[in-house]
């Protein structure tokens, strides 16, 4: 995924992976049939030992010209139904159950030691998980370490008194009315600065407070349930829990109107407007930024970078006209329902019957899932030093290095034979390309939470200080040099991010892993997996954002017009590719939201490709299982991606998410590339087949 600024502090960037990209020009040898046979030949190699790829997956009856994503994985599609505690499930899951098993185990053991040091990261780790795991206590304890905070809230009398607590609501992380973070200048990418952002809303869309649908029309009276009942388990009367629950829904709506669209917040310049403090104060008064700002150790910045200028006038303009009893309340909302989970179980159960409206999910996942998944966001890479010593070897990142330079090398010889670029622009690519730097694994250097205090009295105390401690340890970035050891992930990550500012690619240990990587398995599986993963956040460099941003990370236009130009086509054709995809009945892909996620599917199985006929040139590379090199890369791509997912996570998926469905991250990239067809011996009148004129190719 491409690492994108946080909207808050909490929101650590990088979601999602993508992979994508220009067909390679090398020949692939074309089967004869439509279906490979999964029987091996009496003269056939025996498979490879390791996980490799699992042709137990493969649906032999579909046929892989017409709809690959079902060939490759429908085996696993019809056994594999969706556990009743997620809304999706697919390789991802499975290794990231995989990883939960080993955390598990590191956090219990963490958990059940109660002699380590205090202050260390051992006493840390397993005081946080024990108090997490603890609901008893945290039932018994009711609002009592809440209460203080409540109090803060309760005691404002006046607009200016909101304006003071305005700091603290950003150091809880509570989302409430707009996001505020030190981060790199995107102009100025070796200094820190302070960002401003849109946010402030409960629902996960601006569109869910404004569409008319039926769905959304259901979505906001499910949402005013859960503010109601919320209301009333903090001890408001029916009357007042119902008129507070109106409050809150219409201030967001406000906000919601204001915000810009996931599509309008993809260009970065757009969402670039650096100005003084005082013209920021001048411009949204009410905000009280010099006082914010100072009393967040901020008071040094002489300039703010604001993202939409549009949207912090309107939360100006409503501290003004809203009642300071409505500004109250909406705090208290977005405190409260932003610590549901270190809160009395009601309150997670109200959160969680909300969510199934939302998500489908049939039931709420286990405990110490969800601790964990807490425990990994507040003290990460402390106990990801355990986890990387148990499941991540110095082998491991070593194949991936040589995997990434191959890659790399494949990009570089792409962008050498555009015929659409010019010299000029050439020249500035590679040297981009020649800039990346690469993170594998772990980090170099990890956190230091010395200054963080935990204990096993109170989970919702912990959870505080976690919060107030990562807020702190961002804004004292600001006017430091750039720190570039520092991770936007957790080793145990399933995922992988490239950072424009950075100018880097990051793979933390979690994916290196099967599917996406076995050290033993055949090279095919792996370019197929890892290395589309690893070509896909190259090509995030290089897709309709990365693109925008120059070797030093530095968002600078450094293509030539007439070059940007013909970019554009091509990436409009992408975009109507996808826009014609439809998951359900009358819901289709938003070929604009996801197109950052598509080229860079594209662009990374391309580079994977190319680097694989490097890697086999002059050798003579048996079948496996059946399957040429060629066959056993596309389907190790696909069964990357085999996944089932409920109706309603994939309408809100389709709504907010820039990934697009599994099943055309799969075909998407593959209807347009000659060499899957001639690897499967594909016919012209095929599904999987675009027209010649209707292929997409980029990079």
């Amino acid at each position: 995924m491409r690492k994108n600024n946080p909207l808050s502090l909490a929101a650590l960037a990088a979601a999602g992976l993508a992979l994508g990209g220009c067909a390679s020009t090398q020949p692939v040898a074309s089967t004869t049939t439509t279906a490979p046979t999964t029987e091996t030949p009496p003269t056939a190699a025996p498979a490879p030992k390791g996980t490799g790829l699992n042709v137990a997956n493969i649906n032999t009856s579909a046929d892989p010209c017409d709809d690959f994503f079902e060939y490759a994985s429908g085996s696993w599609l019809k056994n594999n139904p969706i556990p009743a505690s997620e809304v999706r499930w697919g390789s991802f899951n499975e290794l990231a159950d995989k990883n939960n098993a080993v955390m598990r185990q590191i956090l219990d053991e963490s958990a059940a030691n109660t002699s380590a040091a205090k202050g260390s990261n051992a006493q840390k780790v397993g005081d946080f998980y024990a108090s997490a795991m603890d609901s008893a206590a945290i039932d018994a304890a009711g609002l009592k370490y809440l209460q203080p905070e409540l109090d803060r809230i309760s005691k404002i009398k006046t607009l200016k008194e909101v304006q003071a607590v305005l700091p603290q609501q950003m150091r809880l992380q509570t989302g409430a009315f707009f996001g505020g973070y030190v981060g790199q200048d995107d102009k100025k990418s070796d200094e820190y600065a302070v960002n401003l952002y849109q946010g402030g809303l409960s629902l996960p869309d601006r569109d869910y407070y404004l569409k008319d649908d039926a769905r959304s029309k259901a979505i906001r009276a499910a949402y005013t349930t859960y503010l109601t009942n919320t209301f009333k388990l903090l001890g408001d009367n029916p009357t007042t829990a119902a008129k507070n629950a109106v409050a809150v829904m219409a201030l967001e709506t406000k906000l919601a109107k204001a915000s810009k669209t996931r599509v309008a917040l993809r260009d970065p310049n757009a969402n670039y407007n650096k100005m003084s403090v005082a013209e920021a104060n001048k411009r949204f008064p009410n905000l009280a930024l010099p006082a914010t700002l100072k009393t967040l150790n901020l008071g040094a910045a002489q300039q703010v970078i604001v993202g939409q200028p549009e949207f912090l006038k309107e939360v100006s303009d409503l501290m003004k006209q809203t009642p300071v009893s409505d500004l109250k309340t909406y705090m208290r909302w977005h405190l409260v329902s932003s610590l549901s989970s270190a809160l009395p179980k009601a309150y997670g159960d109200e959160q969680f019957r909300f969510s199934q409206v939302l998500t489908g999910a049939k039931q709420q996942q286990p405990r110490w899932k969800r601790m964990l998944r807490s425990t990994d966001g507040a003290l990460g890479e402390a106990f990801g030093q355990v986890y990387v010593e148990k499941a991540f070897t110095p082998e491991t990142k070593q194949k991936a290095l040589v995997m990434v330079n191959n890659i790399r090398a494949a990009m570089g010889e792409h962008i050498n034979k555009l015929d659409w670029m010019s010299p000029a622009t050439k020249a500035e690519a590679q040297k981009k390309l020649a800039a990346f730097t690469v993170k594998i694994g772990y980090p170099d250097k990890w956190k230091d939470y010395s200054a963080l205090n935990i204990s096993r009295d109170s989970y919702l105390q912990n959870v505080l200080a976690a919060r107030k401690w990562s807020y702190n340890d961002n804004t004292s970035k600001f006017g430091k040099p750039i720190d570039r050891q520092e991770w936007g992930m957790t080793p145990p990550t399933v995922n992988a991010y490239f950072n424009p500012s950075m100018n880097e690619i990051v793979f933390p240990a979690g994916i290196m892993q099967p599917p996406f990587f076995d050290p033993n398995a055949d090279d095919a599986v792996n370019y197929g997996g890892m290395g589309a993963v690893i070509g896909h956040e190259i090509t995030h460099g290089f897709d309709d954002q990365g693109r925008q941003y120059d070797a030093e990370g530095n968002l600078r236009d450094w293509w030539t017009k007439e070059d940007a130009a013909k970019f554009q086509v091509r990436a409009d054709m992408v975009d109507k590719q996808y826009s014609a995809f439809s998951p359900l009945d009358s819901v289709f892909v938003n070929g604009k939201l996801t197109m950052g996620e598509n080229l860079a599917d594209f662009g990374g199985l391309a580079l994977a490709y190319s680097a694989l006929q490097k890697a086999n040139a002059g050798k003579n590379v048996p079948k496996y299982d059946g399957f040429t090199p060629e066959q056993r890369f596309f389907l190790a791509w696909a069964q990357v991606w085999r996944t089932n997912a409920r109706p309603e996570y994939l309408r809100q998926q389709v709504m907010t998410d820039p990934h697009s469905p599994a099943q055309y991250r799969t075909v998407g990239p593959l209807m347009n590339m000659p060499e899957f067809y001639e690897a499967f011996g594909c016919k012209e009148n095929a599904k999987m087949m675009r027209a010649q004129a209707d292929r997409a190719k980029i990079w």
